[in-house]
């Protein structure tokens, strides 16, 4: 492999910032201080997202003017640009877009083209999606430019829709009647990795445009993913494969139990009755990365989930009323989560000072008594119950237990955070915080459920009339001891 330098000094067009790559790429691309302009229709939707040495402006593909004014001066320009939402004939407004963009680049005197499109070898029967996916390359090829085409199957990681197929399936369904793309043999590519692909892409030294294959160390199929998923987040789950079942009716399928919009998920799963395997391998002798397999990428996808997660903004989700925005909790992911608010005319050293002292001799401040039952039941299948306590009444550190709980997170008077070690079906946090506001503090106290299959929903859903009227009390109490 031999790499010429990319100045950070030179301009790079990032297009799809506001999508799943794109926005990865984005925070890669900052991070390594290269300048940035990135071109969305509408530049609002990256307020308050982007670097302050990042450009945001205002561009339609649609549109050749928009273009130029956005690739003026461009070194380089990512192109992560796909229809497969639209409602209308995609192929056709990705052919007009890629046209577009490779005009533009010719005439603006775009040096490299950095596109990502779909793995798969040429077939007559090949769906509109994998299709449409190589004629872009092939078009963007056409400006003049050199381009660098990355052809990858499917990418694994928090978000991806990819990912959030696989994730709604399994954790939903105990029983699946599958058809036959679910046994179509892929290789998957983890997020991770495809990002450190487009970004070695900028480096590396080719005289003419190439075409890359990648993707992870293992050949699998759809059910496999599930199936390693499954294992994961320690699930049974059983697959029945049937012979027969249309893109039409399985896109209705996954409207019904994913997030996946039946229109998108047609066109995905007449992608998915493709094997897409790696047939040249020159990817390896141009980039300095060794791909992770589908057990690490799992793995990483629910990790990276977990740290996205706990730095979410609790906030966010608020009604003006400081309640849950939904009965049950609002979803994030596949957690569930129940936040409050209350405000206090107190400094926020005073309005942490209950939370501090909460569980062991203090107790949780609202109905005791259900909390010494929650515990009784724990210890008699096998858990810690309430029997811990605290190891002091006063002084918390991370590490400590807290009756049934463990503390993971403690910022002192303004945030605890603990994780539950009672037998749950799932995983289970509290979290207090504690913020100035100006006239006094407020307090937020937010309990997050990740249930693990139809027991863990069952568990939450079955005891959230109960848990609505503890959380409810306890934050009322604890604004009340404030101080």
């Amino acid at each position: 492999m031999s790499n010429e330098s990319h100045s950070k000094d030179r301009l790079i067009l990032l297009t799809g910032a506001t999508g799943y790559v794109g926005g990865r790429l984005l925070t890669l691309l900052e991070e390594n201080h290269h300048e940035v302009r990135c071109m969305v229709r509408n530049p609002s939707s990256l307020s308050g997202r982007v670097g302050t040495h990042t450009q945001v402006v205002q561009g339609d593909v649609r549109n050749i003017s928009e273009l130029l004014s956005a690739m003026k001066n461009v070194e380089t320009a990512y192109y992560l640009i796909h229809s497969m939402g639209s409602v209308g004939d995609f192929e056709a407004e990705d052919r007009i877009a890629a046209t577009n963009f490779a005009a533009a680049a010719k005439q603006c005197g775009v040096r490299r083209i950095i596109y990502l499109g779909g793995l798969g070898q040429h077939d007559e029967r090949w769906s509109k999606h994998l299709r449409s996916r190589h004629e872009v390359g092939k078009i963007l090829r056409d400006s003049g430019s050199l381009v660098i085409e990355f052809q990858a199957s499917i990418i694994i990681g928090s978000g991806s829709l990819s990912f959030e197929l696989i994730r709604n399936l399994v954790e939903r369904l105990p029983l699946m009647i599958t058809p036959r793309w679910v046994s179509t043999p892929a290789q998957p590519i983890g997020v991770r990795d495809l990002l450190k692909y487009l970004y070695q892409g900028l480096n590396i030294q080719i005289k003419n445009s190439m075409i890359f294959e990648i993707g992870g160390t293992d050949v699998v199929s759809y059910g496999q993913l599930m199936g390693e998923y499954a294992n994961q987040r320690n699930l049974r789950r059983l697959m029945i494969p049937v012979p027969v079942l249309t893109p039409r009716l399985s896109s209705w399928w996954l409207g019904l139990v994913t997030p996946v919009y039946s229109r998108v998920g047609r066109k995905l799963i007449n992608s998915m009755r493709y094997k897409s395997i790696i047939q040249d391998h020159q990817a390896t002798s141009h980039f300095d990365l060794s791909p992770m397999g589908i057990k690490a990428a799992i793995s990483d996808a629910l990790i990276n989930e977990d740290q996205e997660f706990a730095q979410t903004r609790w906030s966010d989700a608020l009604s003006s009323a400081g309640q849950s925005t939904q009965w049950g909790g609002t979803r994030f992911g596949t957690r569930l989560v129940d936040t409050r608010s209350i405000e206090v005319t107190k400094s926020p050293k005073e309005a942490f000072a209950p939370i501090k002292v909460i569980g062991g001799n203090s107790g949780w401040y609202h109905l005791d008594w259900l909390w010494r039952i929650r515990g009784f039941l724990d210890l008699l299948i096998g858990g810690v119950g309430v029997r811990r306590g605290r190891r002091d009444p006063f002084s918390i550190h991370v590490g400590d237990t807290i009756d049934w709980w463990r503390v993971e997170q403690y910022q002192p008077d303004r945030k605890l955070r603990l994780v539950a070690e009672m037998k749950v079906p799932g995983r289970a946090w509290l979290e207090f915080e504690v913020t100035d506001n100006g006239a006094g503090s407020t307090i937020r106290q937010t309990a997050i459920f990740d249930p693990v299959g139809i027991p863990g929903l069952f568990y939450w859903y079955f005891l959230y009339p109960l848990h609505n009227v503890v959380f409810s009390g306890m934050i009322k109490k604890i604004a009340k001891r404030s101080g």
